[in-house]
């Protein structure tokens, strides 16, 4: 018997390697197993009850009946079954919330949050800042770390905030991260602005490169007086630019990290035009005797930014959403459905909402306005999604449906051949770990191309935790992909037999593989390289921007690491998620940018002005190991 099963299991893994398509990818994994049922593995089962609340559209959903030897509990707001009321429990570490172990985060269970989990992991000032922007209740270590200083920044933090609601800021008030100490003398990369799209100049940045001359503020002129200067661009991270004032030539002493798109920055000719002075730097100023001569030579042949480059700046940061617009969006405490919100917040294109019902305004939630997360009134209905029906009877003056074409188009699917089914499996991003990439099930095929997904094993009983993928969202996969691509895939919680293999689980569970040719397989050339910094969400606390790095790319997938955090909170992100930002953006838009998390980025910033002011020594290079440190 093991012989014949070595066999079919070589003859299977053969066929496997032959189906292989460009995409590195295994196709028709359900065809050559006639062993396989199209019957899902508890297709029926794991469906989502009516709930009282909730509006089911789109088709019945069966109800669980669970045996009289199962065990209903309630945790977070989900179900889940166990065959008893204890095995199954745990108690978070951090905060002491008792619930059950299969709904903690991360591999240990020792947390019920990644909030918990990070403020245990880190003993640093930082991380107790992020725990109270989290929304956090303070607990006994929050209690001991927390200074007088701490408090400052927070209050500040808060002023920043409200002030912002009325719309744009014009620069920020506040910056507790200094990207240029950060970045050092360019040895670091940034992604550049051209990889986002969807970021203020991200359709107009193409022309920006090395070498361009601009007019600066002069802060070595020794005059009372504001004066400017010209300086070349000597590197690029992002919306910063590494600077050097003419006349420095091959000095990099006195080189310095800007915004190019604050108000300060000029096309070359701005000065002449407006009447202001162009000093030379009091360091070099014995250098040349005719600085009008040196400047007609060097810069001739040169580029400068467009004259319009300002103007272009202003209207690229005026953003469509207002104030008290109505949308969907998706119900943070029960994935599987969405609810009313209303536009609170704008900035940068970001979108805080405040689920209506909400008197308070702190039942809120943070996305990017071109989320897939969000959309217009009405959308839930149109494609049979379950949707929690609100109290409000009518619209309050002020408030207004945001009109559809406002919100992100998905790509039209034909549905008409061979298409996803109920009970299909597949791979997918698991949404409330990011950091895995977990066997899946289709739970639910709705209009328009979209899909209800389940991560197996770790489903509510009422399937409260479904989430909604449309059939070419990035964050889906077929079958194998993760083997072929070298990616550590998250079997189903409790499955023995390891390593997992998919020729097996399809035949114990009686399920078919989702087809190969059904899944988005379109790479668009995105720029990005492993090593780049980057500013990213948390998409486990979306209200949070933060220091990151793009550690690993696999087609289109970006692995996405917060600096000063352990491996275990990298996220797999889309290349073009509207989630990730250039270096700058922050500071441009006026959001708070989080940094990176523990004790070791204050020496790393150390370490970075130190290599500033030690520049005459004409280093040339980083080794990998403190690369991998910033």
């Amino acid at each position: 018997l093991r012989y014949f099963r070595s066999l079919t299991e070589t003859h299977v893994e053969r066929q496997s390697r032959k189906r292989r398509d460009s995409f590195g990818m295994l196709d028709g994994l359900d065809e050559d197993r006639s062993s396989c049922s199209t019957e899902s593995s508890g297709g029926s089962g794991a469906s989502s009850p009516e709930d009282s609340e909730d509006e089911e559209l789109g088709g019945g959903v069966t109800q669980l009946n669970p045996s009289s030897s199962l065990t209903l509990i309630k945790t977070n707001g989900q179900v889940y079954t166990y065959p008893d009321g204890k095995a199954g429990m745990a108690t978070c570490e951090m905060c002491g919330m008792v619930g059950v172990r299969d709904a903690f985060y991360s591999k240990t269970k020792r947390f019920c949050s990644v909030s918990c989990s990070r403020s245990y992991s880190s003993n640093s000032k930082k991380a107790s800042i992020l725990a109270r922007l989290q929304g956090k209740p303070p607990t006994k270590k929050a209690k001991v770390l927390q200074k007088q200083p701490l408090m400052t920044k927070l209050a500040a933090y808060a002023q920043q905030q409200a002030n912002q609601q009325g719309g744009v800021k014009k620069s920020v008030s506040m910056e507790l991260f200094d990207w240029g100490r950060y970045l050092g003398d360019g040895d670091v990369m940034g992604a550049p602005v051209s990889c986002f799209q969807h970021v203020p100049m991200g359709n107009s940045w193409g022309g920006i490169s090395e070498g361009i001359r601009v007019e600066v503020p002069n802060t070595d002129s020794g005059l009372p007086m504001k004066v400017y200067w010209i300086a070349g661009i000597i590197k690029l991270a992002g919306f910063k630019a590494l600077l050097r004032y003419e006349g420095f030539d091959c000095d990099s002493t006195r080189d310095f990290w800007l915004n190019l798109c604050v108000p300060d920055i000029h096309p070359v000719g701005w000065c002449a035009a407006g009447g202001k002075p162009l000093v030379p730097p009091q360091s070099i100023l014995h250098r040349f005797s005719n600085w009008k001569t040196f400047l007609i030579k060097r810069l001739t042949g040169s580029k400068t930014l467009p004259p319009d480059f300002a103007s272009k700046v202003q209207e690229s940061m005026q953003f469509p959403f207002k104030k008290q617009m109505r949308v969907e969006v998706v119900d943070k405490t029960h994935l599987c459905r969405t609810r009313v919100a209303l536009v609170e917040q704008v900035i940068g294109g970001r979108l805080r909402l405040v689920y209506e019902e909400c008197d308070d305004g702190t039942d809120d939630f943070w996305c990017h306005m071109y989320s897939p997360l969000i959309h217009s009134i009405g959308w839930s209905r149109s494609i049979g999604h379950r949707f929690k029906r609100s109290d409000v009877s009518k619209k309050l003056d002020g408030q207004m449906d945001a009109p559809g074409q406002l919100f992100a188009k998905v790509k039209e699917v034909d549905q008409s051949g061979r298409w996803f089914e109920d009970g299909m499996k597949l791979e997918a991003i698991d949404p409330l770990n990011l950091s895995a990439i977990c066997v899946a099930t289709v739970r639910k095929v709705l209009a328009d191309g979209y899909l209800m997904i389940g991560i197996d094993g770790s489903e509510a009983a009422d399937g409260s935790d479904w989430f909604c993928y449309h059939s070419t969202s990035p964050s889906i996969f077929p079958a194998g992909f993760c083997e072929i691509n070298n990616i550590e895939l998250t079997p189903p919680r409790g499955y023995s037999s390891l390593p997992f293999r998919w020729f097996e689980y399809l035949k114990e569970s009686k399920s078919v593989a989702a087809p190969v040719n059904l899944f988005n397989r379109d790479v668009p050339n995105h720029g990005f390289r492993p090593g780049m910094k980057l500013e990213a969400v948390d998409l486990m606390e979306p209200r949070l921007v933060c220091v990151a790095t793009v550690t690993r790319i696999v087609h289109r997938l970006l692995r996405i690491h917060f600096d000063g955090w352990e491996d275990e909170y990298d996220q797999w992100v889309d290349c073009e998620s509207p989630d990730l930002y250039p270096v700058g953006w922050c500071q441009l838009t006026g959001y708070q940018l989080q940094p990176p998390a523990v004790n070791a980025g204050s020496r790393d910033l150390q370490s970075a002005a130190s290599r500033q002011r030690k520049k005459s020594q004409q280093y040339k290079g980083q080794k990998k190991s403190e690369a991998a440190s910033l």
